[in-house]
């Protein structure tokens, strides 16, 4: 961690990078570190194990680093560019692409205009139902073409379900009485155990017709940009059992962070596209399961925020608050299964 610190440190500074970085921002969400420069982005992996994810030595994060450039290039080709190693010389000068040993690695990225993310573009009620019908087209087409076998079908599995369920009941357990309450908890955890109990059938079938795939994982506004095309970024490269899944979860995902800003009608539009161009008729019966599923996961990780020491006290007050209202949604999606 010392040096990560100490890279940290050291990419605020205009002479860390090998081109001219302008201003320097730099950004964190609770597993990267990323550098805003002038044309381009850096992302750095943070050093932690959260259980579900595990960057605690350069290697992994290397390899990690490969592996979200290479899913990447699957809906955003132009955007993510190489991974850059970055340097610590004889006398302590830390650069990217720099002389000495190999300290830590970073994504390249593209710089994207942040006024152009979806989530911005929603907030000022710049995204209709034409923008929503691309996405639909987009994803269904991803969705069509995302790789399948044996393997990946098996986390569609009720058995790898469950240990997702399981493994965020116990990593939101500390968090019952802070952004969840004891009684939103119990009735989700109960409609959830419930619904994977009388759908065994329904989970199989879905298996048998090849619906289970290499997703994205991470479908939400955050992660769209939308400028002279569409860019969906950020997929998930550390933790397959979060990108093998069901294309449901994948819809749900979006579908669920529409209904978070309050635009239900465009999450109910991009879900009737998709089934239209996908041909996905049953999809929908697994809707509500896979929203509560991700309007929880993000109520965790907002959570996690609050123990972060990289995390500022009023970014804190901002992610309790946001936390609270996924989990508050989570809970009205558990009420319909």
């Amino acid at each position: 961690m010392l040096v990560q610190r100490q890279v940290v440190e050291a990419l605020k500074k205009p002479e860390a990078y090998d081109e001219e970085p302008g201003q320097i921002e730099l950004m964190q969400t609770h597993i990267s570190f990323v550098f805003l420069t002038r044309n381009f982005v850096y992302k750095v992996k943070k050093a932690v194990n959260l259980g579900f994810l595990d960057f605690t030595t350069l290697e992994k994060r290397r390899f990690f680093c490969e592996k979200e450039l290479e899913l990447n290039k699957r809906l955003c080709g132009d955007m993510y560019l190489e991974v850059v190693p970055i340097n610590r010389s004889r006398s302590n000068v830390v650069k990217i692409k720099g002389e000495g040993e190999t300290v830590e690695y970073a994504v390249k990225m593209k710089r994207m205009p942040q006024e152009k993310m979806m989530s911005k573009l929603l907030e000022k009620r710049k995204v209709d139902s034409r923008l929503v019908d691309k996405l639909a087209k987009i994803i269904a087409e991803f969705h069509s073409k995302a790789e399948t076998n044996k393997r990946i079908s098996e986390f569609g599995s009720l058995m790898i379900i469950e240990t997702n369920w399981k493994e965020n009941f116990e990593q939101t357990c500390e968090f019952v009485g802070k952004t969840i309450s004891m009684k939103d908890f119990k009735l989700i955890r109960d409609r959830i155990e419930d619904f994977m109990k009388n759908n065994v059938a329904f989970f199989e079938k879905r298996i048998a017709e090849d619906r289970v795939r290499d997703c994205h994982g991470d479908i939400h506004s955050g992660n769209i940009f939308v400028t002279d095309g569409i860019y969906i970024f950020d997929a998930i490269e550390f933790n397959e059992r979060f990108r093998y899944s069901d294309v449901a979860s994948d819809v749900a995902f979006l579908a669920m962070d529409l209904d978070f800003k309050e635009r239900s009608d465009l999450s109910n539009f991009f879900v009737e596209k998709y089934v239209e161009y996908s041909g996905e008729q049953e999809l929908t019966k697994l809707l509500p399961f896979y929203k509560c599923y991700r309007a929880y996961v993000r109520g965790k990780v907002t959570s996690f925020k609050l123990k972060d020491p990289n995390v500022s006290s009023e970014e804190k007050k901002t992610a309790k608050k946001e936390a609270k209202a996924y989990f508050k949604l989570a809970t009205t999606y558990a009420r319909t299964l």
